[in-house]
């Protein structure tokens, strides 16, 4: 019974990557779709559309970062593994929750945003500046979401 806690930490760590992650793909391949359309038009686009597609990879890089904060804490990653009790170990997985929901779902809308602010730099590419603020404010939530599984895990006592 006592390695249950450490098995709840770890699901949790595996949420955060394993959501934000499959979010983060799903994401970028939206936006890959919309960017492969206008490349095949205009070839002159690739940069521009390649940071749109981009932008809903990040929430895969932020369930990574919860993930690594959490193996590290509870000595996976370089020392000894903890003892966790039970109640510790579904704080942990508690606490990676908000990156792995969040992050799922953002990076999908973010796909979705980016694909249409490619529509944009498709037909009006000195709007550049302006598309990218609409993916861009999808981001936030992410990052608070980044900051509260961030937090939480590193407040747990271990």
């Amino acid at each position: 019974m006592s390695e249950l806690g450490i098995v709840y930490a770890l699901l949790g760590a595996a949420v955060a990557v394993f959501l934000a992650g499959t979010g983060s793909a799903i994401g970028v391949g939206i936006a890959g779709q919309a960017a492969s359309g206008v490349v095949t038009e205009d070839p002159s686009k690739f940069a521009k559309v390649l940071i749109m597609q981009l932008l809903p990879g990040t929430q895969g890089i932020y369930g990574l970062l919860v993930g690594f904060i959490t193996l590290s804490k509870v000595g996976l990653l370089g020392g000894s593994v903890a003892d966790l009790d039970v109640k510790t170990g579904l704080l942990i997985l508690a606490a990676c929750l908000p990156i792995g929901i969040v992050g799922l779902l953002s990076a999908i809308s973010q796909g979705k945003t980016a694909a249409a602010a490619i529509g944009i730099v498709a037909k009006k590419p000195d709007q550049f500046g302006k598309a990218m603020l609409f993916p861009a404010m999808v981001e936030t939530y992410a990052i608070l979401a980044l900051l509260i599984s961030i937090l939480a895990v590193t407040a747990i006592q271990v």
